[in-house]
């Protein structure tokens, strides 16, 4: 507008120059001053929304934006979706439609997070370029009417993706209003294994591993006599069922993901101002397919779009997991761009919308998790298409309901109190060692039908949940073991030598680690180790075993040691441990089984190595966890409040200890506060130790202490 009225003044023009100078310069100055983005430094806890206005069946964006700014929307991520309205003809490029949104949520002081469009194609582009959709294994073409569904390592598609981002860029670069960029959205390979994917894979073949003799030696491909001689001999991946070749391949699928969001992450960065951020969000992380690890490099800040269960089926779990992985990879806090607003699903077989309260006491355990951010997806219900059911926070009749309600309720709460909550830092103690290799290797030989890599791996998770245990997650890469008193290890089936060394060091150091069966078993090629089984953590573990077995029917442990009554059962699998300096915590209630230990415990220099060598029942889970847990001196009064309660420790930035008690059930739940005075940040209510605490239904209390 000033630029309007200084070109429009005939007689003034050398006068308009000069004040259009000082204003550039100013500008520039208040640019140049800008703080860097950190994750950890944002001023308050942003809450907002996905909003479409491009969806909608009549025009509502006055409307809309109203109802935003009415109940406290502090957030929008738009554009993602909408390639082809950016550019409706090859080449020709259309910001207008979107600009007027851009204003008016300037002027109603919403905040943006802007979308490079390029995980759903033009019908323009696949028209022309057919060719840069997925092909799967087997020639199944994915063809148009999909999202996500291209080729990412195609130049051609490439090549039409970075014109639209850059222009995008170029055309919004210097709106003061647009806080960072989401890059793609949900991304992975889709299993795309198209002609320039194989000749890619043959490619990162010859970088990883220099010579077809080695590649031969590392596959054992003299098996079958599927020896290679030279690289124009590599076969496509189809048909192929050698487990280290498909092991290499799955990873990569994964740098397919990693090389594509690092190189828009470096487009972006060329535009981007200091005080903006890049983030991509992960598809309810973790995600096999996809290296999160690896792309979270390239990121400012990591989001994550987790969906859970509600009304009964609601406990906070699904949410926690999601958050406390996330955290984990930059160590640093977080966004959520997607999660329930109300009913989901891709059809309407599944339709339960949250009860009251639970989307209000969803957004504060992400907050409890590291969360600065909690957006829905989306803010409207769509009429058409594939999402129809997966509501927004406006219905279907596209009116202010029970929905909108609570997420106002939920907002103007966070005007007050998002200062003193924003930024919370976790201290965990106990961390879960998670491997993407050890998954893919048990799934490439699996030894049930019923439980597989990430099935303990979620029992292990949930046993610490249930008993209010703070959690990050480690992986392989990860260099801070030290930093924990315990490790919990699902079946770690594929891993280096170096890596299980660091393990046995991570318990000759102090630690106490708790590993499930089948660890050990293949190096890092998913290649069975030729020496005695569990391999180089044998010292570590106190054991040696040659055999193991499936096995048919559950079995009991003798003398039930854990007290877990009808769950004192074992099942699945059954490793015949012998020990060396292992103690025997439990053996198996069967005539031939009960001279194999099933769990065991190896005191080695500082620390202890427990082994699970066969699938427990949840109870048998929580007992021994929890065992472990007491003997590293990490348990207390959070593991007496009620089953339905959990807590949540953190510091806020100001320095003080938050404490975030969740109610989970239907009925109110009371308990007594262990923790050092303070106040109830949602009720202002004062909290003193040994005081007794009500928590309504569907509720939380945040006590920050004084």
């Amino acid at each position: 507008m000033i630029l309007g009225v200084l070109r429009n003044r005939g007689s003034g023009r050398v006068i308009s120059g000069l004040i259009l100078c000082c204003i550039v310069a100013c500008a520039l100055s208040a640019g140049q001053s800008r703080e860097p983005f950190r994750p950890h430094r944002m001023d308050t806890v942003l809450y907002g929304v996905a909003y479409y206005p491009e969806y909608m069946p009549y025009e509502r964006l006055d409307q809309d934006i109203g109802l935003m700014q009415k109940a406290g929307i502090s957030v929008v991520r738009i554009g993602e979706s909408s390639w082809g309205l950016w550019e409706p003809e090859e080449g020709k490029f259309e910001f207008a439609w979107m600009d007027r949104v851009v204003d008016k949520l300037h002027a109603a002081g919403i905040k943006i997070i802007l979308g490079t469009p390029t995980y759903s194609i033009p019908a323009w582009l696949y028209k022309k370029h057919p060719e840069i959709v997925v092909t799967r294994l087997g020639g199944q073409t994915l063809y148009y009417g999909l999202r996500q569904n291209t080729d990412l390592s195609h130049p051609t598609y490439r090549f039409y993706c970075e014109r639209i981002i850059r222009r995008l860029l170029e055309h919004y670069k210097n709106n003061p209003d647009i806080i960072g960029y989401q890059i793609d959205n949900e991304t992975s390979a889709a299993g795309a294994a198209n002609p320039d994917v194989q000749i890619g894979f043959v490619n990162y073949l010859k970088a990883r591993f220099k010579t077809t003799d080695q590649l031969n030696k590392v596959w054992g491909l003299n098996y079958w006599g599927q020896r290679l001689n030279d690289w124009t001999e590599v076969p496509v991946r189809d048909g192929i069922i050698n487990p280290g070749w498909k092991l290499e391949w799955e990873r990569y699928w994964q740098r397919m993901t990693t090389d594509f969001l690092a190189w828009q992450a470096a487009i972006v960065n060329e535009y981007k101002r200091a005080d903006q951020f890049v983030t991509h969000d992960f598809a309810g992380p973790p995600r096999s397919e996809v290296n999160e690890w690896d792309v979270s490099k390239s990121l400012d800040i990591v989001a994550a779009n987790p969906y859970h269960g509600t009304q009964d089926e609601f406990d906070g779990e699904t949410s926690s997991t999601v958050g406390d992985y996330v955290r984990s990879l930059k160590q640093s806090n977080y966004l959520i761009t997607e999660t329930n607003a109300e009913a989901i699903g891709w059809n309407s077989k599944d339709q339960m919308p949250p009860y009251d309260g639970q989307l209000r006491l969803d957004v504060y355990t992400h907050v409890a998790s590291g969360a600065n951010m909690v957006e829905y997806w989306h803010w409207h219900s769509i009429h058409y298409g594939q999402e129809t059911y997966w509501k927004g926070v406006l219905g279907h009749d596209l009116e202010p309901g029970r929905a909108y309600r609570e997420v106002s309720r939920t907002a103007h709460e966070l005007q007050r109190i998002g200062p003193e909550i924003v930024n919370t830092q976790r201290k965990n103690q106990v961390a879960i060692l998670y491997s993407n290799d050890s998954l893919y290797g048990i799934n490439f030989m699996k030894f049930s039908d019923r439980v597989d890599y990430n099935t303990i791996r979620r029992q292990m998770y949930a046993t610490l949940y249930r008993a209010n245990i703070g959690v990050d997650y480690l992986l392989p890469e990860s260099t801070n073991f030290s930093d924990y008193k315990v490790i919990v290890v699902p079946p770690l089936y594929v891993a280096s030598d170096a890596l299980l060394k660091r393990v046995a060091e991570y318990v000759n150091n102090g630690g106490h680690l708790v590993m499930a069966f089948k660890s050990g078993f293949c190096n890092e090629n998913s290649t069975v180790r030729w020496e005695m089984a569990p391999g180089p953590l044998r010292e570590a573990a106190g054991f040696h075993y040659q055999e193991f077995s499936n096995l048919r029917q559950p079995l009991a442990l003798s003398g039930d040691p854990f007290h877990a009554g009808a769950e004192n059962k074992v099942s699945d699998w059954a490793e015949m441990i012998i020990p060396d300096t292992a103690k025997p915590l439990a053996f198996y209630d069967h005539p031939f089984f009960r001279k194999y230990p099933a769990i065991t415990r190896n005191q080695y220099g500082k620390g202890t190595l427990t082994y699970e060598g066969t699938v427990l029942s949840d109870k048998l889970q929580d007992q021994v966890l929890l065992g472990v847990l007491q003997d590293a001196g990490l348990t207390g009064p959070d593991q007496s409040l009620p089953a339905r309660v959990r807590v949540k420790h953190g510091m806020n930035r100001k320095g003080k200890r938050l404490h975030y008690y969740f109610n989970y059930s239907g009925d109110p739940e009371s308990f007594t506060y262990a923790y050092g005075a303070g106040t109830d940040l949602l009720t202002q209510m004062p909290a003193r130790p040994k005081q007794t605490i009500t928590v309504k239904a569907w509720d939380a209390a945040i006590i920050e202490e004084n």
